[in-house]
């Protein structure tokens, strides 16, 4: 008999721990404070999320971009161009006005366009080939040395007007998503080379003359090339870098001389 009623109350007690577990599980589980904690969305029958293995190339702006995709684009912006070295007393010889140490040397302004493609390596590396037509030279000014004729303001203006087909080879690190460091190796070919005296006094041109130098200056010249530059999402691009001539531009070694350009500009990749 004793055994009997102790088997029901032990029934009994395990159908009200069963009925609180079931109220509490209908509630929803709590945190350490006593709060419900918001119960997890069901999750559909069949559906497999898999997990990300990664974010999207910093190199590729587009979702839809990856890894062994291509892209072209183009470019274009503008140099600031410089030629050092023995420049001054290159351009004095040719021009013929003033002697060695009259003339300043300036930077020549510029523009440069053209195209390229984006081949993909890695999540943050590509490399990155391109053609563009590129305007460089130099700008030399001085007093006509006439001590007489100081008084009517005369100088001696000197533009070397320089064309190249640039021929850049590119290697691209992205540092962030969109943020980019560049550096490579630049093959340049002339396309034109002229020189443009001017001469004048009070603010008016006495004396002007273009000259063709394209026979003294080298056909090829090489460089390297480096900078930096941010690709935004919607393919659009800034860029800034330097041209750091390596070879001579004087075709018969009478002088030694290298291109310099910064150039500063605008990209668009598709």
């Amino acid at each position: 008999m004793k055994f009997s009623r102790l088997s029901g109350g032990l029934a009994a007690a395990c159908l009200l721990i069963s009925a609180v577990a079931g109220s509490a599980s209908a509630q929803g589980a709590r945190d350490a404070y006593g709060n419900p904690k918001a119960a997890p969305s069901p999750r559909p029958m069949g559906t497999v999320r898999r997990a990300s293995v990664g974010s999207q190339p910093s190199y590729s702006a587009p979702a839809s971009s990856s890894t062994s995709g291509v892209r072209f684009g183009f470019r274009g912006g503008l140099n600031l161009s410089d030629v050092q070295g023995d420049a001054v007393k290159s351009f004095t010889d040719l021009a013929g006005y003033a002697p060695d140490g009259t003339i300043t040397r300036q930077m020549r302004p510029g523009f440069y366009a053209g195209v390229y493609a984006t081949l993909p390596l890695g999540p943050s590396f590509a490399i990155e080939p391109g053609v563009s037509y590129s305007e460089k030279g130099t700008v030399l000014q001085g007093k006509v040395p006439v001590p007489a004729l100081d008084f009517l303001n005369t100088k001696v203006t000197g533009t070397a007007r320089l064309a190249y087909v640039d021929v850049p080879v590119l290697a691209k690190v992205f540092v962030t998503p969109g943020f980019y460091l560049y550096a490579g190796p630049q093959a340049s070919f002339l396309v034109s080379g002229k020189a443009r005296v001017e001469a004048g006094a009070l603010g008016f041109t006495a004396y002007k003359q273009d000259f063709d130098i394209s026979d003294q200056i080298r056909k090829v010249d090489f460089a390297a090339v480096a900078g930096l530059g941010y690709q935004f999402d919607m393919g659009l691009g800034v860029s800034a870098g330097y041209d750091y001539g390596l070879t001579s531009i004087d075709s018969g070694n009478r002088f030694d001389a290298q291109n310099r350009v910064i150039k500063v500009g605008l990209n668009y990749s598709f």
